[in-house]
């Protein structure tokens, strides 16, 4: 089968097609047929020996790539699928997911059906950025009817699911992004729109019971200073050091980093919103596999509206 490969870390460059045996199965796992793979800033941050790099390096060469949607082509005697179904998820995240080829073994326990009324791009573009949405908000912030909450960068991969998950969750919604996309993340179920470019941080209300912050960095100091007090601030791309901890408890809000994972009941029910329409994917661009170079470099624009898709 065909797969992209890479033997050390760096520049797209680094991205190696390859021919290597298709992966055999155990018991748990199914043999899936890839149509769709979604690409992710921890591709990218992975490639060039960031991310979960460290994790893999060991086991090297990696193939990168945890998100994939496709038709099982064998299945293990535990996996609960059978040979002929369409099933998507996030694989093995945060270990090794293999999922640049065109054939990947993945426990049954990490996948679900795919909706019939949505393509396999739609499908693969809903795993990791929905399911990271999904947890935060559900298991780790419990948003509920009425919250008040702001969501950074909400028009890209995570925030465009994540507003879509609060509105159907009845929360009261602001989302940053650039003017430009202001629309769309109003469109999305917002009611309120922040231009973060010149957005006045420190003086701006305390007010927000979650603060959801997808772009870290910077960024937590002004998530912890619009969150009110017993609000929670939940950062994904960095940890929150020592410091901004502190900060956060000074001003009695609860600050934590939170890091996704792979798990089959969460797309389950992923699957089941995305087929009753609560949620959509908005796939902005998609890609052919020998183009993987382009969507990595889509993404390290850092201006991705929803998600980056390639197609097998």
């Amino acid at each position: 089968m065909k797969a992209i490969l890479i033997n050390e870390a760096g520049t797209t460059d680094k991205l190696t097609y390859s021919e290597i045996p298709v992966p055999t199965i155990t018991a748990d796992e199914v043999l899936v047929e890839v149509k769709a793979i979604s690409i992710n800033p921890v591709d990218i941050k992975s490639r060039a020996g960031k991310g979960v790099y460290g994790r893999l390096k060991e086991e090297l060469p990696i193939i990168l790539g945890w998100d994939i949607s496709g038709i099982v082509v064998e299945t293990g005697t535990d996996s609960g699928f059978k040979k002929g179904d369409e099933v998507f998820g996030m694989v093995n995240f945060p270990g090794h997911g293999k999922a640049y080829a065109e054939y990947v073994t993945a426990p049954g326990s990490q996948l679900a059906l795919k909706p019939a009324n949505i393509s396999h791009g739609e499908a693969a573009a809903a795993t990791l950025a929905a399911l990271t949405a999904y947890q935060a908000l559900v298991h780790k912030a419990q948003v509920k009817r009425e919250d008040k909450i702001l969501i950074h960068a909400a028009s890209g991969g995570v925030g465009h699911f994540a507003v879509q998950m609060a509105r159907h969750l009845g929360a009261v919604i602001t989302g940053t992004s650039s003017g430009a996309n202001r629309e769309f993340v109003l469109g999305l179920g917002a009611q309120e729109h922040i231009d973060y470019h010149g957005y006045d941080w420190k003086n701006a209300p305390s007010e927000f019971d979650f603060v959801f912050d997808t772009v870290g960095g910077d960024n937590i100091d002004n998530s912890i200073a619009v969150a009110k007090a017993g609000g929670t601030v939940i950062s994904i791309p960095t940890g929150l050091s020592e410091a901004v901890t502190e900060k956060a408890a000074a001003k009695g809000v609860n600050g934590y980093f939170f890091l996704v994972s792979s798990s089959g009941d969460d797309m389950k029910v992923i699957a089941e919103w995305l087929a009753k329409g609560y949620i959509r994917s908005h796939v902005s661009e998609e890609f052919a596999f020998g183009e993987m170079a382009k969507a990595h470099q889509h993404i390290e624009t850092g201006r991705t509206v929803g998600k980056i898709v390639v197609t097998l």
